[in-house]
């Protein structure tokens, strides 16, 4: 890590002495100016923001002792090595308030000026690289919350309002627009039921890697979420006014991310792409428009498909996914009418189909069918004999009338595996008791989801709908009233309390407190102690 230094004295000889007999790129420290006042200093340091000033006290027009008042005005952060005659030198000590780290006495010692300039040198990048490290923790922390809110507004369990409790540096989410991609491993039912569930993660695990890693490069803002297994959503925040060249960038992106997924993973994967950019309001519905895109194109290899909206009325195949998409939302919610009702009107809608119809129809059919069986699958709503089973009578289907059977025993199976296994009154009370009993550690959904045995989409979903706030907003605010109470109630210090409801950083703890009460904690405690 390179620093940058400037040198300030009035005496011509002292500042070439300085400059040649210190080996400063051994040091590796850039002289960045030389000053022969402190007017000079002040300007050089505007202009080059340095690690390091080594000044004399003593030159004309503006000292070294202004100087340094006037320096910290400006940096606070720069580091000040005073050069001093040995009248001067109680002065010289009394800058060390103004911050002055170290002092040199005249006539210089340049053996111990190298070894002074080391160590502070040492010194500085130390506290460079903490500050780094703090501000890659915080943006690690910042992308993740960030990232959180996509995939709550994506899965409609979240509602964006002007108050938001998660300290992302104040962001009007209103005012984010998107263009949006959505990323689908071609043929991923039929080829998940050869791995086990732990090939089925590496799998996604290298995939969304590879999609990572291919655009790793690129001057842009995204995120890639995943949402079930064998599917992610590619966003790139964007500003209207750069809509036609970020549309012109994801159709580049989605082959190059096609050509590397399939060179590193040997795996095709096709891209669907909505053509206009989305405000954070919309990407709920546009996700449901692309996944439908994704599943109707039941021919799809290595593709990239355009939405279009149509204003013609919905043909059989959309009403059969709408239906299909019922049966899938019912068996979520476990709601055993809506689910039956749903594939009650299915069965209507294909037996009054006209002949002409049929061969599309049972392609369409069979293709739904292993949609239902990838979101059951989600919701561990069927297990893998189950699934072996739907298979054998997949392939032995040869009418629609057999499709249909088949799509009845699933749907029965997926009532019946999450109503046997996974009650959501008794999920949310296992739910409610994790969070209780783990306040104090940095859990997140896919572990308390991990603990209940369901996928995490799935837990969204069921805590959103049990509720009535998403799981990061219930957990916040249940931290936030603990906090409140220790604030009032104990004597521990902020840091500590902060760690005992679950954030390890303070500074974190703080930010997310004052965006919950309006007051930093010490701020809270010591008003309300005040009143007492």
């Amino acid at each position: 890590m390179r620093l940058k230094a400037i040198l300030a004295d009035d005496e011509p000889n002292i500042l070439r002495n300085l400059q040649l007999v210190i080996p400063w790129d051994e040091l590796q420290i850039d002289i960045v100016g030389t000053a022969k006042n402190g007017i000079e200093a002040l300007e050089l340091s505007r202009l080059h923001i340095p690690d390091l000033i080594m000044s004399d006290i003593r030159m004309p027009q503006m000292d070294g002792i202004m100087f340094v008042e006037k320096l910290r005005e400006i940096n606070d952060n720069c580091v000040v090595l005073m050069v001093t005659g040995y009248q001067d030198f109680e002065y010289a000590r009394s800058l060390m308030k103004f911050g002055v780290s170290d002092y040199m006495l005249k006539p210089i010692n340049y053996e111990e000026l190298e070894h002074t300039i080391r160590k502070l040198a040492e010194q500085i990048r130390d506290k460079k690289q903490l500050k780094l490290d703090e501000q890659q923790k915080w943006g690690k922390v910042k992308n993740l919350a960030y990232e959180k809110i996509l995939y709550d507004v994506l899965m409609n369990c979240t509602e964006i309002t002007p108050i938001n409790l998660l300290p992302i540096d104040e962001i009007d989410l209103d005012r984010l627009t998107y263009v949006f991609a959505m990323i689908d491993v071609d043929d991923y039912s039929q080829k998940s039921l050869l791995w086990t569930e732990e090939d089925r993660k590496l799998w996604n695990f290298a995939v969304r890697n590879v999609l990572q890693d291919s655009l790793a490069g690129e001057l842009l803002k995204f995120s890639i979420l995943q949402m079930r297994e064998g599917e992610w959503c590619l966003l790139i925040q964007c500003e209207s006014s750069e809509e036609q060249t970020a549309l012109a960038s994801v159709f580049r992106l989605a082959k190059q991310m096609q050509n590397d997924v399939l060179r590193t993973v040997k795996i095709s994967i096709s891209v669907g792409v909505y053509p206009e950019i989305v405000g954070i309001r919309g990407l709920s519905s546009v996700y449901k428009k692309l996944q439908r895109l994704m599943q109707l194109s039941l021919e799809k290899q290595q593709s990239v498909l355009v939405y279009k909206e149509s204003k013609e009325p919905p043909d059989a195949n959309i009403s059969l996914w709408y239906l299909v998409e019922e049966i899938v939302s019912g068996l979520k919610q476990l709601h055993r009418t809506k689910t039956e009702d749903a594939l009650g009107r299915l069965k209507s809608l294909l037996e009054g189909l006209p002949n002409s119809s049929f061969t599309r129809a049972f392609q369409m059919l069979h293709f739904l069918i292993l949609h239902l069986l990838r979101e059951l699958r989600e919701m561990n709503g069927i297990d893998l004999k189950e699934e072996e089973e739907v298979w054998r009578k997949l392939d032995k289907s040869e009418s629609i009338q057999h499709l249909l059977q088949v799509m009845v025993q699933l749907v029965s199976l997926g009532l019946e595996g999450t109503n046997k296994k996974k009650n959501s009154e008794l999920l949310m009370t296992a739910a409610k008791e994790y969070i209780r009993t783990h306040y104090s550690t940095d859990f997140g959904i896919e572990d308390i989801a991990r603990a209940l045995g369901i996928s995490s989409s799935y837990f969204s979903l069921l805590f959103k709908q049990h509720y009535g706030e998403t799981f990061v907003e219930y957990v916040t605010k249940h931290r936030m009233e603990l906090a409140k109470s220790m604030l009032l109630l104990s004597d521990k210090s902020i840091t500590d309390i902060g760690k005992s409801v679950g954030y390890t950083e303070r500074r974190y703890f703080t930010k997310v407190f004052q965006k919950f009460t309006g007051e930093i904690p010490s701020e809270y405690r010591d008003k309300r102690r005040e009143s007492q």
